[in-house]
């Protein structure tokens, strides 16, 4: 029974019916040279979007929407750009015709079409050129075992001959070609499935063609189109180097003739997932060019990205000469032309790759961008050093595709008190304190369990006002409407004219030890929707503030931990100042040093003292919640000299009072000494 199970299970086991690929030939204890190299300039670019792109569509596009495209690519920066299978249709064969009739290449953009080794259609092929200042033909045929004698039915030697005479014919019509209309043409021979053709077979058949062109010189190269036709090996140097994509373009880099009038054109396919590896790890192995389509498009799985591998060399320093300033606009028009889309996550292109909603990146992100900041802003000051670009999770600065910063950072439930701080220095400009930011961002989670969803930007800055009481109407029980400041004579304890400049400091709540003075706090102070009148004696304005809650509400507070801000500092007509101020009950468990479950204020004015004493009402509303307050006190000043008791009703209630309807209430609640007779 035992081996009978080993065996059934053999036959299911799928591994067992595919041959592994065989070694590249190179001589023994040869040491491969690409593992060692570094890329430091960009390579050539062809786009194929409008063949290879345009073939693996549903819907082809037509001939105005590859117009639109095409000049897209111009205004990218392509060079070489294939434009069409001329041999294919009337209506191939009309686009060429169209942009070159109607002005539509610049000078500096060469015109690649496609044509398979049959003299009928690369005689079409050539014709469609006719005019184009420089255009180059893509020549090709499938060389590969399979293709040889599964498809074709062909030997090496049959094979041999139908390329060598395809290549006798285009170098006899272009040369016809240019006579008549001056066209100068490049020769781009493509080994069709390479990635599955013999390694010695492949040079072998590149030096005969090369031979047979008989006209390559370092100033007019030939080409060679080493098509990673189906992607079927491994491409990074961690592979074993059997049959790697890498190994043979270096197999052929080295062994091919002449090679200073050669370029070697990458053509990789994205089967396996790793076409654009294989790509970057082929210009290391010798290769110069490098085809593809923006997006990966193409069959299948799609040709390599030009976008992720160009948008690759940024972070090695290298320019890569293509122009994705305007990146979203480029996506959107190749997604609308292709009538494709892309996931959210693709490199580079898709919305959310720049975006961490996790706690600890989103953490690591912030203090990347809050060093930078600093650290780019001393190169400014001094003129000395480079603003490079080094972030945390972010390799590439968003912006130099035209993104800003506000998607880096995006808050649910997941995310942590960074992604919470970074979105109200975003939209409020507010560096929230560490200890503030674990207190606020329970606010955040809680909302956004609740919810289920993401707290956008706006929901975040809607919480952070709500809870703190940031707004020109009442949001909680507590409203500060006005307020004066009078020094106390220190021998009366009374107050003297008040204050019209008073002098702050913002980082401090408290004077120096030294400062005897005391400052007498009166204010207005809307208390569940009822005005009522304030006093507080205090050495500094909180204090005051402070001392009138106590003595007018019964509300005893005391200070945690505080911190003051200047916002638009430069511009003093836009300053502002800002008090972070930590505040709990008297008699209460001191404050966490976490800073989980406390509680804090906001307060924020173009007046430090206002901003000062607006962050303690802010957290005085918090701790209040359903906290029953004293009844406004009842202040009257009694008239000398009168006779009559109708003095008693005029009394002057200052602070939120009911004017009574009798003596009889005034006497129950107030005790009054009646002014004696002169």
């Amino acid at each position: 029974m035992p081996m009978l199970r080993v065996i059934f299970f053999a036959r299911l086991d799928p591994s067992t019916k595919y041959l592994p690929y065989p070694d590249v030939p190179f001589p023994p204890n040869y040491i491969r040279r690409w593992p060692t190299r570094r890329t430091t300039t960009a390579p050539r670019w062809l786009s194929t979007d409008l063949r290879d792109g345009n073939q693996a569509l549903v819907n082809p596009m037509s001939n105005a929407t590859k117009l639109e495209l095409f000049r897209e690519l111009v205004r990218i920066g392509f060079k070489e750009i294939e434009v069409a299978y001329p041999s294919a249709s009337e209506q191939e064969f009309q686009f060429v015709r169209s942009i070159i009739q109607n002005g539509e290449v610049p000078d500096d953009v060469s015109l690649q079409v496609i044509t398979p080794a049959r003299p009928d259609l690369i005689a079409k092929s050539i014709e469609s050129l006719s005019g184009c200042r420089h255009a180059i033909i893509h020549l090709y045929n499938a060389v590969s075992p399979v293709f040889r004698e599964v498809v074709f039915r062909n030997t090496k030697e049959q094979t041999l001959d139908l390329t060598l005479g395809a290549v006798r014919l285009v170098k006899k019509l272009t040369e016809e070609e240019t006579a008549r209309s001056g066209t100068r043409f490049t020769l781009n021979y493509c080994l069709e499935t390479f990635s599955q053709t013999e390694a010695d077979f492949a040079v072998e058949l590149g030096n005969r063609v090369l031979a047979e062109w008989g006209k390559a010189t370092p100033d007019d190269k030939i080409m060679f189109n080493l098509a990673a036709t189906v992607e079927c090996a491994p491409s990074n140097h961690y592979a074993d180097m059997k049959k790697t994509y890498v190994a043979q373009v270096e197999y052929f880099n080295t062994h091919i003739e002449q090679r200073d009038c050669v370029i070697i054109s990458i053509h990789p396919h994205n089967d396996r997932g790793t076409a654009v590896g294989a790509a970057e790890l082929g210009l290391l192995a010798g290769g110069d060019r490098i085809e593809g389509c923006l997006l990966g498009n193409g069959e299948r799985t799609g040709n390599v990205d030009l976008i992720a591998l160009a948008l690759n060399l940024y972070s090695q320093g290298i320019s890569p000469g293509l122009d994705f300033s305007t990146l979203s606009d480029t996506v959107a028009l190749v997604c609308r032309c292709n009538e494709m889309q892309i996931p959210v996550r693709y490199p580079y292109a898709g919305h959310l790759v720049f975006t961490a909603f996790a706690g600890t990146h989103q953490d690591a992100i912030k203090k990347g961008l809050d060093a930078q900041e600093k650290r780019w802003a001393e190169v400014d000051r001094t003129g000395k050093g480079t603003k490079y670009w080094d972030m945390p999770y972010i390799p590439l600065d968003p912006k130099d595709l035209g993104y800003g910063y506000e998607n880096l950072i995006r808050v649910s439930s997941q995310s942590g008190k960074a992604g919470t701080a970074y979105m109200i220095k975003q939209t409020m400009q507010l560096d929230l304190p560490r200890r503030m930011q674990v207190s606020f961002y329970q606010v955040v989670q809680d909302e956004s369990e609740r919810t289920g969803k993401e707290m956008t930007a706006d929901l975040i800055t809607s919480a952070f006002k709500q809870t703190y009481s940031l707004g020109s109407q009442p949001l909680r029980r507590l409203f500060l409407k006005t307020f004066i400041l009078s020094p106390l004579s220190p021998t009366s304890r009374e107050p003297s004219s008040p204050l019209s400049d008073y002098s702050d400091d913002n980082q401090t709540l408290t004077p120096l030890d030294d400062d005897s003075s005391i400052l007498r706090f009166e204010g207005e102070l809307l208390v569940d929707g009822t005005t009522r009148t304030i006093r507080g004696d205090g050495h500094a304005p909180v204090l005051a503030l402070i001392d009138a809650l106590r003595s007018d509400l019964g509300f005893e507070l005391e200070i945690g931990e505080a911190v003051g801000q200047v916002v638009n500092k430069e511009t003093p007509a836009r300053t502002k100042y800002v008090t972070f101020l930590e505040m709990y009950v008297r008699g209460a468990p001191a404050p966490a040093k976490s800073g989980a479950g406390t509680t804090w204020g906001v307060g924020i004015s173009s007046d430090v003292t206002t901003a000062k004493c607006r962050a303690v009402i802010s957290a005085a509303n918090a701790l209040a919640v359903d906290r029953s307050f004293l009844r406004p006190k009842r202040i009257f000043t009694p008239r000398p000299k009168v006779v009559s008791d109708d003095w008693i009703r005029e009394v002057k209630l200052r602070t939120g009072g009911v004017t009574p309807s009798s003596d009889q209430e005034i006497f129950g609640t107030l005790r009054v000494q009646t002014p004696t007779q002169n």
